[in-house]
Formats: structure tokens, sequence, C-alpha cells
């Protein structure tokens, strides 16, 4: 179900719960609302539906992927830039990482530990933020 962009700050910035089997249905609000915003929307957290789950997805080249408990182990190499987010109004400064190493389950809950740069990269360590209620 397409679900309604959260912009409620004090909401976003609540650190979210650890997601279990029991909140496949976020899993596949977040696909439908990622979808029904893809034309200025490469990610989203959980919390941007509001729901208070560590859930993210994301755009990766021609998929969308998912990340279940998503933590990242590994950052190397900072870099500054600007971000927005649908959450929000504007761009804000931000220190990102080029390169990352993250620990998560995927859609089908099989624990996986996966290496990310670039731009990808990046949009993991935004939608991670969001479940840490870091708001950019």
């Amino acid at each position: 179900m397409i679900k309604t962009i959260c912009k409620d700050e004090a909401f976003l910035g609540l650190v979210s719960e650890k997601a279990t089997n029991k909140d496949r249905e976020v899993i596949n609000d977040l696909k439908d609302t990622l979808r029904a915003n893809s034309s200025r929307c490469v990610g989203m957290a959980a919390n941007m539906i509001g729901v208070s789950k560590r859930i993210i997805i994301f755009t990766d080249g021609d998929k969308d992927r998912i990340m279940v408990n998503p933590k990242i182990t590994k950052k190397q190499l900072p870099y500054q830039t600007q971000e927005s987010c649908l959450s929000l109004e504007g761009e804000r400064d931000v220190t990102r990482y080029m390169n990352i190493t993250v620990e998560y389950l995927d859609e089908k809950f099989i624990k996986r530990r996966e290496a990310f740069t670039g731009f990808t990269a990046q949009i993991i360590q935004h939608e991670c933020d969001h479940l840490e209620g870091i708001i950019i």
C-alpha cells in the first residue's frame, strides 16, 4: 500500500526498533511507496512511512533492495555533500563515506554482509541515519 510520507520531526527523531518477521507488510508498503515516489526519491526508511522499524529500501541500478536491521560496520574515505529528503524541506550539508560495509538481513531474512561504494553507499548511509533518528 502506498503510504503518506511522514514529516513529523519529533517522530523522525526517534531511534527505530529492531524489525522482525512480523514486519513483512512494512517491506511491501515501502516498495509501493518508493515506486510511487520514484521520480523524486531513491531510498526510504520505514519511519518515513510512519513505522518505527529498522527497515530500509533503496534503488540499486534497475532494482529495489531491502535491508532489514542494517548495520554499517566499516566506513572509508569521508567526503562532504548536500542531501535532500522527502520528509524534510531543502538541502543540508552532511559527511558521507565513499566506501561502506553493511551487515543486514535481506528481504527473506537471510543474513548478508556486503560492500557498497559511491552514490549507493551514500543512499544507504542516509537511510541508516533515519533509523538512528538522525535528521539531516
